[in-house]
């Protein structure tokens, strides 16, 4: 038996290939992988003994030949493929173990075009692809993690055709990421990154129990390695559902740097959320906002809950809590809720992956876009429209606003108050809808509105929504201005001496 081994990541690959030559496989290596193999004592036929050509064009060609691809390809069951390779000489190779050329960590490294090109892996995928092919008399090995259970199969004798099939289908998996990877950067780089074309590819982290409804499947795919290095389960098992309303609520309460935020959310709306100078502080006062909403929520930390917070949190039944990292005392605190989910980042602070690119499924297809963010220094450049400037405090309370707004479904409008949520009306058809519905449930839960600050994610089209945040007491207001009827807007806020910002940049959450 014959195996070809030409590896960019060269981890496990001597052990691998000497638990080969073990079984009495003969191994077949190029360049680097030839060399670190002969340091190592494994006894390898450098590739061009086969091909009877040398590496050319600075190792641009080297496996690209018909006494590898012919070795790899001729069918074993049939007697003229068995000839024909006879006859031309060519050799059966049974396992092929690649992986490609560093094409991720070129591009993160370096912008040299040039240098980039050069770890585009020709021969890598066509070999995979070769073996791929005949996967049922080859195998394929594109990852490390794989080598330790082949050897156990050769050495067992259990190489079974669903092995070499799951085999099979990772290796075109790795291709097609590979090439979809390479597409998507030449677009980004030569096209603004909407070409003819776009890849969307992720890597499996876990399967959930079921869709957003249980006869739905459901899976959680990763970007690059995010969630498969940052994100741990402490206790128990997140859901679909769990994990977008986990993504909305750690994107808001991420968004605020090192400062101490908590944000509570329900069916992937905020319905709490709050800064203070303690984590337990910031969870009261937000859960102060909708306490009805936040029973059975989603709570994300932007710190470490330790046993004061864990016991406040365990007054009410709360879902999920996500947080940067969750002590020992806390969890033990926690153990006594059997349905509550707890997940952290190993950090001290909320993590955020800060893609640079959103999609959304539509019927036939998807639309793709520019990932939004609300960018540093928004709040403070805004433009001062009224008489009334905002205090310090104000102007705080507008940013928070501002930020939590950009992050939930529009139509909506989030008023806050010394660094806290008081009220908040999203996913309405009208602006003014928004403004009354959340006015009405922060008196319903008595919550005082007078003094806060309120912001809106696009302009109001009419000054009906300033009468009633005056009415309520609303001192200064954020928006993105644009409307036609912006000088009335403007003048209704003067005439209830409200300070009125326009930032110029909208933030629609479909």
């Amino acid at each position: 038996m014959r195996a070809l081994i030409s590896v960019s990541d060269k981890s496990g690959v001597v052990d691998f290939a000497r638990g080969l030559q073990e079984l009495g496989w003969e191994i077949v290596s190029t360049g680097g992988t030839y060399r670190i193999l002969k340091e190592n004592g494994v006894e390898a036929i450098e590739i061009d003994e086969v091909t009877k050509f040398p590496e050319c064009f600075e190792g641009r060609v080297k496996t690209l030949n018909p006494y590898i691809h012919g070795g790899i390809l001729h069918r074993r069951d049939k007697q003229s493929h068995l000839d024909q390779a006879r006859e031309l000489g060519v050799e059966a190779i049974d396992l092929v173990c690649v992986n490609l050329y560093p094409f991720k960590a070129t591009i993160d490294r370096t912008d040299d075009f040039e240098e980039i090109i050069e770890n585009i892996d020709i021969g890598g995928p066509a070999m995979v692809r070769s073996a791929a092919k005949n996967f049922e008399s080859v195998f394929i090995v594109t990852d490390p993690a794989d080598y330790g259970h082949i050897l156990s199969a050769l050495k067992s004798e259990e190489d079974t055709l669903s092995l070499r099939r799951e085999l099979m289908i990772k290796a075109f998996e790795h291709t097609a990421a590979y090439d979809s990877m390479i597409a998507n950067y030449m677009n980004r780089r030569f096209n603004e990154g909407f070409g003819n074309k776009q890849f969307i590819v992720g890597k499996k982290v876990f399967d959930t129990r079921y869709g957003e409804n249980p006869h739905q499947k459901g899976a959680l795919y990763e970007f690059d390695d995010f969630f498969s290095k940052n994100f741990k389960t402490v206790k128990g098992e997140a859901s679909f559902n769990n994990l977008t309303d986990i993504s909305g609520a750690v994107k808001i309460a991420a968004a605020f740097g090192n400062e101490n935020a908590v944000c509570i959310v329900k069916h992937g709306n905020p319905c709490g959320f709050a800064i203070r100078d303690s984590l337990t502080d910031a969870y009261t006062e937000a859960l102060k906002c909708d306490p009805v909403s936040a029973f059975g929520g989603v709570v994300a930390v932007n710190g470490v809950v330790d046993k004061a917070l864990a016991e406040k949190m365990n007054e009410i039944f709360l879902e999920v809590v996500i947080a940067g990292r969750i002590t020992e005392e806390a969890r033990e605190v926690f153990s006594s809720k059997k349905r509550i989910k707890l997940f952290e980042y190993d950090s001290d602070r909320l993590l955020v992956s800060e893609d640079m690119y959103d999609f959304k499924h539509i019927g036939g297809g998807f639309v793709y876009q520019d990932a939004d963010r609300v960018e540093p220094g928004e709040v403070k450049s805004a433009e001062l429209k009224s008489k009334r400037e905002a205090s310090a405090q104000e102007m705080k309370d507008l940013e928070i606003a501002w930020k939590v707004a950009a992050l939930t479904k529009s139509n909506c409008v989030v008023y806050v108050k010394d660094g806290a949520m008081v009220a908040v009306g999203m996913g309405m058809t009208s602006r003014v809808d928004a403004a009354r519905c959340a006015l009405k449930k922060a008196e319903e839960v008595g919550l005082d509105v007078s003094g806060a600050a309120m912001a809106s994610e696009a302009f109001f089209p009419f000054r009906d929504s300033i009468d009633a945040a005056a009415a309520a007491g609303v001192k200064a207001i954020i928006e993105p201005g644009g409307s036609i009827r912006d000088d009335e807007v403007i003048e209704a806020a003067d005439e209830h001496g409200i300070a009125l910002y326009f930032t110029g940049r909208r933030h629609f959450l479909h």
